[in-house]
């Protein structure tokens, strides 16, 4: 599990942060009374005793040798102490010594060494752990952490490093055992034959259940139902591994999916049944929610295909009717004019100034009234015979459960079902119609008075499958058995759990739990907000102000001024900066901040070879500039096999995202970091790729691709680093995944606040956001355009606020919102706590009608928050300005992703979600090491530029962007030579700066 050298430094001083400092190598007066009793002891003594001190509460031992104890943490002590910190090279010639010494200190701090009950102890530790996680390192450090809290000293790492390993094969073993009821002889037969090839479908059925779909296809749909079918012969959906840790059964499900037949055929029995059982349970639940999106996404296809061919009949109609409004307009000006008699009305018609043959022609050409919907159904029922070929067999396996809401949508399926297995053609008198919209309506009513049984089956039928759609996506209808579309109630925390975390929610985000404190907080911060829009307006002459008309005028906010000393700069700093390749400058940001470490063995394996990060190196690079892994094992030598196991093992979502946070908690203990910005604002916004070849995640844009392609959902930190990645399709609103990465952030970015622009706005994140103790300050286009509320009469408003008050042109409902006001908080600590994934319950949210209470109160909420935000917005032009400066950090961030996905023209080729969210993290690595790498060489040529007398103002540099990459080479000859790029390091550990003015 480890090699020589990483046992080695596990007995050896690792380097100390400066939190660790301060809080362990701190003396109290009573450790300095202990270390220097006044009986003679030296200073050498005395400064190693006091190392030993207060290294064992921080490492769990002392190191033998004590004189390579950090020098930081040496001359903090020697300080203390007032003796000299070279005193520490001549301590503890006598190994007696340092014994005496180490003993005196754990009996002073009460610790003591290991015995067979602690150890014991330690192992029942360990295998509670790795039950959870299978990762060495990661058992090793929770080891070591457990043993400082029990205050135990560490004993040599080969016995914890044995007690692991013991730890992990006992965890096997125990997972086994857990699931043995499960593993029947005849489920045993069932899962080794997922291993072997099925001459039907011509590869192994593990293969066939882990290939998705690329397209939403009555096909696709069907080969989905037939792995789902496949999954419940086999009960897959009847699992309960519940027995298991939820990372213990993410672990194992990983490991199927990497693994050949081949290599799981190789593994004993106690380990690939327990691996094939939990794939099994997992690819039950993903199946499900694969059928049902393709559903909704090939329903969706053909009611927006019927939608353009209505606007094009529509666009057609009204061609063929310019000969017949020229005839209306005609006759209209004989009947509208005076001077013409009514008696001669009728002859100048029939007669010469219009005629009977003009008539006869336009009433020959009379189109039929159109209905309600423009047609739009009608254009749809042409699918009728293309969505038969798949909705019965989904109808037939997926069952729909739901409220009281939907319980007549709920029995329209259940009828359509029983008369695509009867197949019956008529529709039962009693059939539901309650779900079909009123612009439909006339279909049906056509179809029943002429007595068309098809026709009013055709209408009947999609009504309730577009019904069925929309009340999937509302939460409305709900999938027993289902992840994405299970009942909404399982993404709310239970009233139970609830009133437990209640108090601790509300103090977290700085909410009052009862309902009248909370609103009238909110209404003293409209007050508050109102009293400044209305000075503002007061003005008369500002970019804000009302017309003539009192509506309300919003100039255009002007280009920010950026100093012409800053542009100087940049340049300035652009000719200082070395030239470095990007592989060059991958392995030079790994030695300082060590993230390809992160990059662990989904396996669990942690031996490590030589050639690892050569190896990892060539992947991000493929990944990020878009060469893929074929050209890049051409490019640099590597063999493809090699870079692709690579891939496959290495590098996933988790361990790039702990790449990633590695190099922002790099970039934010910079000194120049804080410069750019505090860390509490950040920015979300999406960036459009083409792709190439057929992918459930994209969709034809016409403004934005030529063909199809997709959106990356980026969340940027106001210190110009990349928090958060998702890949989302192109045509789904971007306010429902907002939340998300803020919510799911793991680095020590404190966000607070966050802008985004128009697409990420919603009236649910407007609630949410502040339920959450959260600021949304988005850039809203046609601001003076939305309606604002107020929460008191008309005239009451306009009284105390005759400018502003007019144009809060609605009341807000506080008696619904102070109804549900616990639930919101609910709601929101749902979120908080991680119980519900942000997107989708917004997206559900959003999607929800009228008839939901909560989802209403929440819209209600989120109505008077946008009112008090687009207050103060309009009153502040330096929040204007701070949020649209912080818009463009995102937007500078986009271009230098865009230079560095060059090849293939920056078209994605990745077919499948996880693919392409594994690319879109590359990309998000190497951009992230590129600005953390340009930060910290900018900070160097300030830096210089200080010692050489410059005066360099901080205000000046906070308008230099470090997303720069002219000093960065993305093209030309990749060559991976870890040592060799190290060795070019020089001694300071960094590459000179160039002196101006000339090419080196």
């Amino acid at each position: 599990m480890f090699t020589d050298e990483e046992l080695e430094g596990l007995r050896r001083f690792p380097e100390i942060g400066r939190e660790e400092l301060f809080r362990f190598f701190t003396l109290s007066p009573a450790d300095v009374a202990f270390i220097d009793p006044g009986r003679g002891r030296g200073p050498s003594d005395r400064l190693g005793l006091a190392v030993a001190v207060c290294t064992l509460p921080w490492l769990g031992f002392v190191p033998d040798e004590v004189a390579s104890a950090p020098w930081a943490a040496v001359v903090r002590l020697a300080g203390q102490l007032g003796v000299d910190p070279e005193a520490i090279r001549s301590y503890g010639r006598r190994a007696k010594t340092r014994t005496d010494h180490f003993r005196l200190a754990a009996r002073y701090l009460g610790w003591r060494a290991p015995t067979s009950l602690e150890l014991k102890e330690l192992d029942e530790f360990l295998l509670a752990r790795a039950m959870e996680h299978d990762s060495p390192t990661l058992l090793v450090r929770l080891a070591c952490e457990y043993l400082i809290s029990a205050r135990v000293i560490r004993p040599g790492p080969v016995m914890v490093v044995k007690r692991v390993a013991h730890a992990r094969e006992a965890a096997r073993r125990e997972t086994f055992d857990r699931l043995a009821h499960e593993l029947t002889d005849e489920r045993r037969v069932g899962l080794d034959g997922l291993l072997l090839v099925d001459a039907g479908i011509g590869m192994t059925r593990l293969r066939w259940l882990g290939t998705g779909p690329v397209e939403a296809s009555p096909a696709a749909v069907k080969a989905e139902i037939a792995k789902l079918e496949f999954l419940r012969g086999m009960d897959a959906h009847t699992l309960d591994l519940s027995v298991l840790p939820a990372e213990r059964r993410r672990f194992l499900a990983t490991v199927g999916r990497r693994l050949t037949a081949q290599a799981l055929t190789r593994r004993e029995p106690e380990r690939r049944y327990p691996i094939l059982l939990t794939l099994l349970a997992q690819s039950a639940t993903e199946v499900l929610d694969e059928v049902v999106q393709l559903f909704d996404q090939a329903v969706s296809a053909r009611e927006s295909k019927a939608a353009h061919k209505m606007r094009d009949a529509l666009a057609e109609r009204g061609s063929a009717g310019e000969d017949r409004q020229a005839l209306l307009d005609a006759i209209l000006a004989i009947v509208a004019d005076p001077a013409v008699p009514d008696e001669e009305v009728g002859g100048l018609i029939r007669g010469e100034w219009i005629g009977w043959e003009r008539l006869r022609s336009a009433q020959s050409a009379a189109l039929p009234p159109l209905p309600r919907d423009h047609g739009h159904l009608a254009a749809l029922e042409g699918s009728y015979g293309y969505l038969r070929q798949f909705t019965p067999q989904v109808l037939q396996v997926v069952r729909f459960a739901g409220g009281t809401a939907a319980a007549e949508l709920v029995k329209a399926v259940e009828i359509l079902r029983e008369l695509n297995v009867t197949g019956a053609r008529k529709v039962p008198e009693d059939a539901p119609t309650g779900f079909v919209p009123a612009r439909w309506c006339g279909y049906l009513e056509t179809a029943a008075k002429t007595g068309s049984v098809t026709a009013y089956r055709h209408y009947w039928e999609l009504c309730t499958l577009l019904a069925l759609r929309d009340g999937l996506r509302t939460g409305d209808v709900f999938v027993p058995g289902s992840r994405r579309y299970s009942d909404p109630a399982a993404y709310v925390l239970t009233p139970e759990t609830w009133a437990d975390q209640r108090v601790e929610f509300c103090r977290l985000v700085g909410k009052p739990a009862d309902a009248a404190t909370g609103l009238a907080e909110v209404e003293q911060e409209l007050h508050t907000a109102l009293g400044e829009l209305e000075q503002t307006l007061g003005e008369g002459d500002g970019p804000v102000r009302l017309d003539e008309a009192g509506d309300l005028v919003i100039s255009t906010l002007s280009a920010e001024d950026v100093p012409a000393e800053a542009v100087a700069l940049k340049e300035e700093l652009t000719e200082m900066l070395p030239f470095a390749p990007i592989v060059s400058l991958l392995i030079e940001m790994d030695k300082r901040t060590g993230f390809l470490d992160c990059f662990a063995h989904a396996g669990g394996r942690q031996t490590r070879s030589p050639e690892l990060k050569r190896n990892l190196i060539a992947v991000l690079i493929s990944g990020s500039t878009n060469l893929g892994l074929t050209r890049m094992a051409d490019a640099c030598g590597i063999s493809y096999d090699i870079l692709a196991w690579t891939a496959e093992w290495y590098v996933r979502e988790e361990t790039l995202r702990a790449a990633n946070l590695a190099l922002i908690g790099y970039h934010q203990k910079l000194p120049l970091t804080p410069v750019f910005g505090s860390g509490t604002l950040s920015s979300s916004d999406g960036q459009r790729f083409p792709t190439r070849g057929k992918s459930v995640t994209a969709r034809a844009l016409s403004r934005y691709f030529a063909h199809e392609g997709l959106s990356t959902y980026t969340h940027v930190t106001d210190q110009h680093t990349t928090y958060g990645t998702k890949i989302i399709v192109a045509t789904k609103r971007e306010a429902h995944y907002v939340l998300d990465e803020i919510l799911g952030n793991a680095t020590d970015i404190p966000v607070t606040e966050h802008a985004t622009d128009t697409h990420g706005v919603t009236l649910v994140n407007f609630g949410l956001f502040d339920l959450l103790g959260l600021q949304l300050s988005p850039r809203i286009r046609d601001l003076g355009k939305i309606t604002l509320y107020r929460t008191v009469q008309k005239s009451e408003i306009e009284s105390a606020f005759p400018m502003a008050g007019p144009l809060l042109t609605r009341r807000c409902n506080l008696d619904l919102i102070a109804g549900h006001w616990d639930d919101l908080l609910r709601l929101a600590g749902s979120l908080k706590f991680g119980h519900a994934t942000a997107s989708l319950l917004v997206g559900k949210l959003s999607a929800s009608g009228r008839q939901n209470a909560l989802a209403a109160a929440l819209k209600e909420y989120g109505a008077l928050r946008r009112t008090i935000y687009a207050a103060r917005y309009l009153s502040d032009a330096a929040y204007r300005r701070k949020i649209s400066r912080q818009l463009n950090k995102g937007e500078s961030l986009h271009a230098l992703k865009r230079d560095l996905l060059y090849a293939h023209e920056g078209t994605i080729r990745a077919r499948h979600l996880e693919q392409q969210t594994e690319q879109a993290w590359c990309l998000t690595l190497v951009t992230n090491a590129v600005v953390t790498w340009t930060t910290e060489y900018y900070g160097l040529a300030v830096e210089s530029m200080r010692r050489s007398g410059r005066r360099i103002d901080d205000e000046v540099l906070a308008h230099i962007s470090p997303a720069h990459s002219e000093n960065i080479n993305f093209f030309g000859a990749i060559d991976v030579d870890v040592e060799g790029e190290l060795a070019q390091l020089g001694p300071t550990g960094y590459r000179p700066l160039r002196v101006r003015d000339t090419l080196f």
